[in-house]
């Protein structure tokens, strides 16, 4: 399936303010899997896939949705996608463009992907750099290579940094497992935390990335109001998440694969169907490309686009703090 592109600009609307900060629990300690806004708790329905639930029951579903998953999770993007969430995943990369020393928070994030893919696309940056300074400069005399010895390890424990952070401490065991089997450990935290009420101060990071996340989220406007907070200024909003599917014929086979395949492929591997049909759902439920845009806008960011991916199966979200 061909990609197709569109850049779509917009202005600012208003900045948030208000919100909260609370502390950061880490990995293994023992927390609320759910924190609701009192507002909220209780008295407001929403949408659990096509199910109307009480706001402050659909946290408690999503979270046990995903704690079902956690270990069969990469498993199942590869057979959803036929592996090209990869792709996805790697063009977001590409459109962001890190460089070294750059702060990344990865919402909702637990198995890794973005992260990892962070770090190495820096590092990649920073060999390249070196290389390119080595071919430039004279071959260096015994003195300069005395006083250099050590500075490259020093320029690392400097460097970019990735934060992954989610809510669901399965989903972050599973993705600290695989960091641990690729040998990835400098520069990467895994820490658990609520899209809603992220546990960071004020303007901490240049890049906040939130990959399929934030249409599981129950108020999605707080969520991204806490992503303008914790960025600095300059700073940039990127979420890949499934979109509307611009092409008719492709929107019907897609509808046909999502609801009579993916649950199936659930069940199969791994062994929960009410889960897969609920994530099928939940993608029908979001808003489109251009209605997730105006919300992205509403947060206070600007220079807001998209790009449709797979012809909008995806679509890569960004905005800037300015």
């Amino acid at each position: 399936m061909a990609a197709s592109c569109a850049l779509l600009y917009r202005g600012l609307l208003r900045t948030n303010t208000n919100v909260r900060v609370s502390t950061v629990a880490p990995l293994g300690t023992t927390r609320s899997e759910c924190r609701c806004f009192s507002h909220a708790a209780g008295e407001k329905n929403t949408h659990f896939g096509f199910e109307t639930v009480a706001e402050a029951e659909k946290a408690k579903k999503v979270y046990q949705v995903f704690e079902s998953v956690a270990q069969k999770y990469d498993v199942m993007n590869d057979a959803m996608s036929l592996g090209v969430h990869r792709l996805w995943k790697d063009a977001l990369l590409h459109a962001m463009h890190p460089q070294p020393g750059a702060r990344l928070l990865d919402v909702a994030g637990g198995t890794g992907d973005i992260a990892f893919r962070f770090l190495d696309y820096v590092r990649s940056v920073e060999d390249r750099r070196r290389r390119w300074a080595a071919r430039s400069a004279q071959t260096p005399s015994w003195q300069e290579v005395s006083e250099n010895y050590g500075a490259d390890g020093e320029a690392e424990s400097r460097g970019s940094r990735a934060v992954v952070c989610d809510i669901n401490k399965e989903m972050l065991k599973v993705g600290k497992k695989k960091a641990d089997s690729l040998g990835i450990s400098s520069g990467l935290s895994w820490v658990v935390g609520d899209a809603e009420e992220l546990p960071f101060g004020d303007a901490q990071f240049d890049v906040y990335t939130i990959a399929f996340g934030i249409r599981n989220v129950t108020h999605m406007d707080q969520a991204l109001q806490e992503a303008f907070r914790v960025l600095r200024p300059g700073g940039r909003f990127m979420c890949l998440e499934f979109s509307k599917v611009t092409n008719p014929v492709l929107a019907r086979l897609y509808d046909a694969y999502s609801f009579q395949l993916i649950p199936v492929l659930g069940e199969v591997i791994a062994g929960d169907w009410k889960s897969y049909q609920y994530l099928v759902e939940s993608i029908r439920r979001f808003p489109d490309q251009e209605e997730f845009g105006a919300l992205i806008e509403d947060a206070g960011f600007l220079r807001v686009q998209h790009r449709n991916l797979t012809g909008g199966v995806v679509a890569l979200h960004s905005g800037f703090k300015l």
